[in-house]
């Protein structure tokens, strides 16, 4: 640690921190534009100027000067900055001038207006006039995507974006063309960028160059109720910020979550607003004469009481869903155990994960947090940059540090990282586990491609081997880690939401002539072949819906207090942001009344009395925000199962990202990307 004395306060701070941190720590304001903390430095907007006793006769970079090329002063003494002296302050003044010569004046049509960085330094650290007369340049504003409205005019070249796509991203998506006056920051030939992240470009941005297209002129910041709630869009659980006006969604923000999601989050995540008020199911349908009609709550709960009774136990059966919340999937369980049904699954893509083998077996035991200390990885039958574009880039800022081989075994894919290709099947992850040699932490990756087939068991155990026997379990260290695509996957493998003793699973309650009632929770991602009285509790006119015989309009995550459990075992707490449409109740309140009217009513009246009843069954959803941990003996238990697997090669589980559940099948937005996506991959094919 390095003394350093701050206007006069004295810090301890390592030495290699640069000045701007030394000066945070000491509780100085340092104004800047281009420097960010998860970015490389560029040192090129010069508003961070400090003065340094005993230096050079002139204002220093902070972002680009280190504790430790500082000279300490006489007899010893620490070194001296000074952020506030009479030279700092001119020479912030005349950087900001030089910045606004060509920045135009237009900030009361300005998208950014009210959370400008500029607006608020120039505020704070630049003069009250200018010197500068000339007319300003223009430049004409740039294509980049669907997702990314330009303002080039407004650019003050601070990079950030271009060091984001190059350094977190993984795609060089953009840079800069021309010198000196003449630069501009564009994508090559104006093509739209190709990162799943490429949104985050517009948080960056400190101005108004860069701003999220579908939310153009929609509203002003003042204008927005902000709730602070998780993502259900993937498994990972990132920690977002969703802005509302009146009973509607505007924008998705991502909050800093350092164990999760760092300050990055999805373009899925931030861009499905459009699809949250498209297409929602805002009153009961019942099927009459093969059409779907509008129905009032009781003549539904008639419908589906008289069917209930028509059907035995055996063949009643429940399936849920992707984006379903913990506590609906505990009353759907207690409504099933009352029928007497031991028919029901949460695994509708038909994974072969089996919480009996302990939670072990089915959480992503590293932790996310935890690939920074990996040493190897190995990932089998995923393809991380479509099933979870934020964990795949904390797999890049793992492996720009060196020292970190990746190996994958399935579909040859870009990753954004050098990986050395084993092979395509169970044959080359049999030949790893012989061939390979241990090393410190090796951290294996299983995707949901490679479990959800005939023969994942078999893949899970080989998995589990080649964790046990190269490196990926060991004191202090479960490498062994399942990377999960669905929100409510864990959650409900944790209540044990899996075929009871004599009951069937997902794939075979779907399967024509074996159910006489089927309840679908949300689930759209499995075919339900005729024969079954299908009732769909959900919030979006998806497969699901136009395969029911009866519909009941439930929430989406937006209208709801819930819990999730993320792909690491993280409980989260999601909270409602707005109410539901129309006559649209919340899911587990509708299985309350619904079990009522079957004459078995649940034991609970309100979502307080529902979680207690949920916490006294489960104790660790009670602890929000921590992991309870797997047992390192579960790996050993997987790894101890039959492992005869087929030879047929892994196909990854998201072929198309933006489409992967009903709110993004709504939304236009996510159509657009994916035919742009699609176009890519057809032009790469030729």
């Amino acid at each position: 640690m390095t003394k350093i004395l701050v206007d006069g306060v004295e810090v301890d701070v390592p030495g290699e921190f640069t000045l701007l941190q030394a000066c945070e720590e000491a509780g100085a304001e340092v104004p800047r534009f281009c420097y960010h903390e998860r970015l490389s430095i560029a040192g090129n907007c010069r508003m961070c100027l400090v003065e340094v006793k005993g230096g050079p006769p002139k204002p220093q970079a902070s972002c680009a000067m280190s504790v430790k090329d500082l000279r300490p002063g006489p007899n010893g003494a620490p070194p001296e900055v000074f952020t506030k002296s009479p030279m700092v302050k001119k020479a912030r003044e005349g950087v900001m001038e030089f910045l606004l010569v060509n920045h135009p004046l237009d900030c009361p049509i300005c998208d950014q207006g009210g959370e400008c960085d500029l607006q608020d330094q120039a505020l704070a650290f630049g003069g009250d006039s200018s010197r500068f007369h000339e007319n300003k340049r223009a430049v004409e504003d740039k294509y980049i995507g669907v997702l990314v409205k330009t303002e080039m005019n407004r650019c003050i070249h601070c990079t950030r974006c271009v060091r984001f796509t190059a350094e977190v991203a993984g795609t060089g998506d953009m840079g800069a063309i021309g010198r000196g006056e003449d630069m501009e920051i564009t994508t090559y030939l104006e093509s739209a960028m190709t990162s799943e992240l490429q949104g985050n470009v517009a948080d960056l941005c400190p101005v108004g160059a860069l701003l999220p297209k579908p939310q153009s002129f929609r509203a002003r910041p003042w204008e927005y109720q902000k709730t602070e709630t998780i993502d259900v869009m993937d498994a990972l659980g990132s920690a977002i910020r969703i802005d509302s006006r009146g009973r509607e969604v505007i924008r998705i923000l991502p909050r800093v979550n350092d164990a999760v999601n760092e300050e990055w989050i999805s373009d899925k995540t931030r861009q499905i607003v459009d699809g949250l008020r498209t297409q929602r199911l805002d009153r009961p349908y019942v099927r009459e004469s093969g059409r779907l009609r509008p129905a009032s709550w009781q003549e539904a709960f008639e419908l589906i009481a008289a069917k209930r009774k028509a059907s035995a136990p055996g063949r009643t059966g429940a399936i849920v869903g992707d984006l379903a919340a913990v506590e609906e999937i505990f009353a759907l369980k207690l409504l099933m155990q009352q029928l007497g049904s031991p028919n029901f699954d949460c695994r509708q893509d038909g994974a072969k994960l089996d919480p009996k083998l302990g939670r072990g077996s089915y959480i992503f035991n590293s932790t996310i947090a935890g690939i920074d200390q990996a040493d190897a990885l190995l990932i089998v039958g995923s393809n991380p940059r479509k099933e979870s574009p934020v964990l795949n880039a904390r797999i890049r800022k793992r492996w720009l540090k060196g020292d970190c081989k990746i190996s994958l075994v399935g579909e040859k894919a870009d990753l954004t990282y050098d990986y050395d290709y084993l092979g395509a099947g169970p044959d080359s992850l049999l030949r790893f586990i012989q061939e390979g040699k241990p090393v410190g932490k090796l951290l294996v990756i299983v995707g949901q491609g490679a479990i959800a087939r005939p023969d994942g068991d078999a893949i899970l155990a080989l998995a589990a081997q080649a964790a046990q026997r190269l490196g990926g379990v060991s004191e202090g260290w479960k490498g062994f880690s399942i990377l999960h695509t669905a929100a409510s996957r864990v959650g409900a493998l944790d209540l044990g939401f899996t075929p009871a003793q004599g009951g069937l699973d997902a794939a075979h309650m779907a399967k024509a002539g074996a159910m006489g009632l089927l309840f679908l929770l949300g689930a759209d991602e499995i075919a339900i072949a005729p024969g079954a009285f299908v009732v769909y509790v959900g919030s979006h006119g998806d497969r699901g819906a136009h395969r029911a015989d009866v519909i009941l309009p439930g929430a989406a995550y937006t209208e709801k207090s819930g819990l999730y459990v993320n792909t690491e075992g993280r409980v989260q707490l999601a909270s409602r942001v707005v109410f539901p449409p129309g006559e649209a109740r919340e899911d587990w309140a509708i299985l309350r009344a619904l079990s009522a009217v079957v004459g078995h009513a649940l034991p609970f009246d309100s979502l307080a009395q529902l979680r207690k009843k949920l916490v006294e069954a489960h104790p660790h959803f009670a602890r929000i925000d921590q992991i309870e941990a797997g047992n390192p003996a579960d790996v050993g238990k997987v790894a101890s199962q039959s492992a005869i697997a087929m030879k047929d090669p892994f196909v990854n589980a998201i072929s198309d990202y933006y489409l992967t559940n009903p709110i993004a099948r709504a939304s236009a937005v996510m159509a657009e990307c994916s035919a742009l996506a699609q176009g890519r991959q057809a032009q790469a094919a030729e």
